[in-house]
């Protein structure tokens, strides 16, 4: 059995949730989804340029599994580029 998630701090709103190749309907593509912590170590690393240990304490996470989470959005995300794929923002909402 896995360790249970630890909690992430994440202080990220988007204005879209939701990206599609142009002229092709939704119902008609496949889709790739990133998580909340996923855009928010984005936002973190590539939007605001900082460094992965800077950005891991703001998180509450390890810089290790900062790492892991940035490589697996950019991972996404090129998948969704490169294979014409819908990209779906999965915000969980705080209560």
């Amino acid at each position: 059995m896995s360790r249970p998630k630890k909690c992430r701090c994440t202080r990220c709103t988007v204005e879209s949730d939701y990206f599609k190749p142009r002229g092709i309907p939704l119902s008609d593509l496949d889709e790739v989804s990133l998580g909340t912590d996923e855009v928010e170590a984005l936002r973190l690393a590539d939007y605001e340029g900082l460094y992965q240990e800077e950005a891991a304490g703001r998180m509450n996470i390890s810089r290790s599994t900062f790492g892991r989470i940035v490589a697996a959005a950019h991972r996404k995300i090129a998948d969704a580029i490169l294979h014409g794929k819908a990209l779906k923002i999965e915000l969980r909402q705080e209560a």
